[in-house]
């Protein structure tokens, strides 16, 4: 059995193989303990283990296990993914949008990291628990999708009242920029959340757009925890990266990137 493990700072993604079959696990970092028992009671496998958390994963195994840097075992991830799916390409972007987000250029079989944001999925459930109270991440989603951002963002067009606007007039000028003392009182927490869902997507893919330029790709291959499950999220980030002229990619599976890649290097030493 081979077995790679992603431990990041929220959650714990697991990629293994069974009866020649890949399957895939996701658990709260709060359960380290847990996986790390679930290993140690597993025959003849081996694991390798990245993300930011590895340390302290490796330090409750019983067993050896190697360690990959994060970046190179994300990028043999996506590639694995994206040759399964037939849309490899020899230079594209990879957003990672985790707990915060990092941008890597992908040339010639070669990574290198442009940057990346402090915003993620951390911003999405830290802002929305402060504007709301709401926590739980599947509540966030859910109320997200039922509102409308309409009475809180300002557009370019709403600038640009009675005249052509000199870029495109649905671009956010401002999030969470309407008059919002006029209307304090009567927001929802519908209206909050998809706005702060919003403002988290447009801000990713924005310097995601602007990093693919350096890149010399159109092509942003989108993956993270924080898509898992949030359909509004991906819409946001799919219209706004077109919007601004690139080519979005969403790879099935693509929150385990890093487990993925860390299995496949183990894969490839064995064979």
């Amino acid at each position: 059995m081979i077995v790679g493990i992603d431990a990041g700072g929220t959650l714990i993604k697991v990629a293994y193989t069974k009866k020649g079959e890949v399957h895939f696990e996701k658990y709260p970092i709060a359960e380290i303990e847990q996986v790390a028992d679930w290993v140690n009671n597993l025959v003849d496998c081996k694991v390798c283990v990245t993300g930011g958390r590895s340390g302290v994963l490796v330090s409750l195994l019983d067993q050896p296990a190697q360690e990959m840097v994060e970046f190179e075992a994300t990028h043999l991830g996506v590639q694995v993914l994206l040759e399964k799916a037939g849309t490899l390409e020899d230079a594209y972007l990879v957003t990672n949008v985790g707990t915060g987000t990092s941008i890597h250029c992908i040339q010639d079989n070669m990574q290198e990291r442009l940057g990346g944001t402090g915003v993620g999925g951390g911003t999405l459930v830290g802002l929305s628990h402060l504007l709301t109270g709401v926590t739980r991440y599947d509540e966030i989603v859910e109320l997200a999708s039922r509102g409308s951002r309409d009475r809180l963002d300002l557009k370019v067009k709403d600038i640009y009242e009675d005249k052509e606007p000199p870029i495109s007039g649905e671009l956010t000028a401002s999030n969470f920029g309407q008059n919002l003392f006029a209307i304090s009182d009567g927001v929802t927490k519908e209206e909050l959340l998809a706005a702060v869902i919003g403002l988290v997507g447009e801000t990713v893919s924005t310097v995601s757009v602007q990093a693919a330029r350096q890149c010399r790709s159109s092509t942003i291959v989108y993956i993270g925890s924080s898509f898992i499950d949030n359909p509004l999220l991906k819409e946001v980030v799919t219209s706004y990266t077109i919007l601004r002229g690139s080519i979005p990619v969403f790879p099935d599976n693509g929150e385990f990137s890093g487990a993925m890649g860390a299995m496949t290097a183990l894969t490839k030493k064995a064979v």
